[in-house]
């Protein structure tokens, strides 16, 4: 599932990583995994932290594009380009805002796919949560409920 996310994002890293001039070539790769374990990083702290609810939510409306989610993993990811590659703070918000949002939203879109199961919620969340507990019911009561 990692590995398919990191595919996402490189998917999507062309205008904001790859045809970006502040990022030097020799980056790229390093650039998109950090880009991916910003998002893993974010959702891994809402099941850790006890915000289940509100990242089932997430998944659940994906218009939500101000959502709170979105705004850690940009954050998360332009610090990194800033600390790590000397991107200046401001480009590295734009080149954050460029990339993360489409990817999560692809993500979300993906986790619906009867077709692709290793984004589907349940999977995604087990995989969070290092594979300690089947998702499965957990999810199945808080859909139920909501």
């Amino acid at each position: 599932m990692f590995e398919k996310l990191f595919i996402l994002v490189k998917n999507n890293a062309g205008r904001a990583i790859i045809d970006n001039p502040v990022i030097p070539a020799k980056f790229h790769d390093a650039v998109i995994n950090d880009a991916s374990s910003s998002i893993i990083e974010v959702l891994k702290s809402q099941v850790e932290n006890g915000l289940l609810k509100d990242l089932v939510k997430y998944f659940q409306f994906s218009g939500i594009y101000n959502n709170p989610l979105i705004s850690s993993a940009v954050n998360k990811f332009a610090n990194k380009l800033n600390n790590f590659y000397n991107v200046e703070p401001k480009a590295a918000l734009a080149t954050a805002k460029a990339l993360i949002p489409p990817v999560m939203q692809e993500l979300i879109h993906q986790s619906k796919s009867q077709h692709d199961t290793d984004f589907a919620l349940s999977t995604l969340l087990s995989k969070l949560n290092g594979n300690n507990v089947s998702m499965n019911t957990l999810l199945n009561h808080m859909t139920l409920a909501s």
